[in-house]
C-alpha cells in the first residue's frame, strides 16, 4: 500500500503546534499519538512522523533513565515538551521527545519520517541516500538529514523558540494499531511499544 498525503502547501494554514500538555503523558500514548504529525526544523526541512518507540524511565531496561539521572540524561528528566538529543554506536546522533511530569525520565524515539519539504538539503546532508525513502527510514538517517545534533539536547518544540517543532495539519493516526517489539536494544525487546504508520514506505527496517 502507498501513503499519500496532500501537499505541504495544501496543509499549511492548519498547521497547529503541540501544546505541552501533549507531551505530558504516558510515553506509550504519546507515541501512538505522534504518528503522522510533523517534524519541522528551522530550515524548510520537515517531515512526517511514520515510526516512534516509547522509553519508560524506571520501568524500562531499555531506557537511558533506568539506573536514574545523570550528565547525559538530564534532558529527560526535565520539563515534557523537550528534545532530548544524545550519540550512540560512536557515529549517530538520535532524538527523543521528553514525555510525562519532570524527573520520570520518560520520552518517545522519533525513529522515521515521511520527507515532505526541504528535501534537497536533506539529500545534501545524507549523500549516501540512494532514494529519499532512506533519507529519514530510521533514527540517525533521520536525525542527520534534519540537521538535528548534540547542539539540539534540551531545546523546546512546543515554543520553537529554537528552530524546531512539532505540529498536527489534521492527519489522524491510524486506528487499531498494535504495538511491536522495539529495534537496536539489548533489554526488554519484547515490550511491545514501537509504533509505525502501516505501508509507509519510510519506515526503518530491521
Amino acid at each position: 500500500m502507498t501513503v499519500r498525503y496532500l501537499p505541504m502547501d495544501a496543509r499549511r494554514l492548519h498547521f497547529k503546534p503541540l501544546p505541552r500538555a501533549f507531551y505530558r503523558r504516558d510515553s506509550r500514548a504519546v507515541a501512538v499519538e505522534l504518528l503522522n504529525k510533523i517534524l519541522v526544523g528551522p530550515d524548510g526541512r520537515s517531515g512526517r512522523i511514520v515510526e516512534t518507540e516509547a522509553y519508560c524511565g524506571s520501568l524500562d531496561p531499555a531506557a537511558h533513565t533506568y539506573r536514574g539521572k545523570t550528565a547525559r540524561n538530564a534532558t529527560m528528566f526535565g520539563p515534557p515538551g523537550h528534545l532530548y538529543v544524545y550519540f550512540t554506536y560512536g557515529m549517530h546522533w538520535c532524538c527523543n521527545t521528553v514525555c510525562g511530569e519532570e524527573d520520570e525520565g520518560i520520552g518517545v524515539l522519533l525513529r522515521a519520517l515521511a520527507p515532505l519539504t526541504g528535501l534537497d538539503a536533506m539529500r545534501a546532508a545524507r549523500s549516501k541516500a540512494r532514494r529519499d525513502r532512506d533519507l529519514c527510514s530510521g533514527p540517525g538517517r533521520l536525525t542527520q538529514a534534519m540537521g538535528i545534533t548534540g547542539e539540539h539536547d534540551g531545546i523546546d518544540i512546543v515554543t520553537g523558540r529554537d528552530g524546531f517543532r512539532v505540529v498536527d495539519d489534521g492527519t489522524p493516526p491510524p486506528r487499531g494499531l498494535a504495538g511491536t517489539g522495539r529495534i537496536g536494544i539489548r533489554h526488554a525487546v519484547d515490550e511491545p511499544w514501537r509504533w509505525y504508520v502501516p505501508g509507509d514506505p519510510n519506515v526503518s527496517r530491521h
